[in-house]
């Protein structure tokens, strides 16, 4: 399957070391060869780098590694294909335009039966069960709601239960920003750490490359990163429950949920 990555912080921060393990797992120490891809908010703008290709052979994915660009939410995928062969236009993460926001999605996993899916006037490009149930959300949302809601928790209980209806198709595992906040959701797999002060060293996993974050920020900022699997071997991940959504805004969490399952 595929892997995401995700960060929401409090002061404009690039994502650079958490990214240079990522790209190691496109190929290189990883099986995810099918294409990558990393959106970067700032403002009301965003950016995206996408290529159909291993991020471990990526230039495109170099580029990234080397230039510190800087932003409060990033998502970012890299690709193993299941559904949709290997194009650009399959290839995460997914933006699409609501109430005036870019809204960006990457998802990890599998489902089935996601065809019927009715996607409304959000049409898919591709050909993926991702993007797919990405328009489905949308859609969701925008039958719900006219424009941005004035009670968050009313947005993010939708969103939450959109995803449990998704996680019953198969495998789900989300994220989803609109610049602002961070959602994300688990099925199976999903790990988070948030870093603070006093801040520490860190060692990747995926590749020799050490950090000491002392020297990298200042004793105010929150940086929290979401990955599928640990991406440093020093530092205590926190592993997400079946069914549970975390969302975060400027590097805190705001919300989260976790709907016991019924027993027999």
């Amino acid at each position: 399957m595929c892997e995401l990555l995700g960060m929401s912080a409090n002061v404009p921060t690039d994502i650079c070391f958490s990214f240079s393990g990522l790209v190691q797992r496109g190929g290189k120490t990883g099986p995810h060869v099918d294409g990558w891809g990393i959106t970067f908010y700032e403002g009301k703008g965003c950016r995206t780098f996408k290529d159909p290709v291993a991020s471990s052979q990526s230039r495109i994915a170099q580029l990234v590694q080397e230039y510190p660009i800087k932003s409060c939410a990033v998502v970012s995928h890299i690709r193993q294909a299941n559904r949709g062969h290997v194009a650009l236009e399959n290839t995460h993460p997914f933006t699409r335009e609501l109430w005036g926001r870019n809204w960006t999605f990457a998802h990890n996993g599998q489902l089935t039966g996601y065809e019927t899916l009715d996607t409304g006037r959000f049409q898919p490009i591709g050909e993926t069960d991702s993007e797919r149930s990405f328009c489905w959300i949308l859609n969701q949302m925008e039958q719900q709601f006219s424009a941005y809601p004035e009670s968050n928790e009313e947005l993010w209980t939708l969103l939450y239960q959109c995803c449990q209806t998704l996680k019953q198709l198969g495998v789900f595992n989300l994220l989803l920003s609109d610049g602002e906040y961070l959602f994300t959701f688990c099925t199976n797999n999903l790990h988070w750490i948030t870093r603070r002060a006093p801040f520490g060293k860190a060692k990747l996993i995926d590749d020799d490359v050490i950090i000491d974050f002392q020297k990298e920020t200042t004793p105010n900022d929150v940086v929290t990163v979401i990955a599928t699997q640990p991406l440093t071997n020093n530092e205590a991940w926190q592993k997400m429950q079946s069914g549970q959504m975390n969302v975060f805004r400027l590097g805190e969490m705001v919300f989260t949920r976790l709907d016991k399952e019924k027993g027999a």
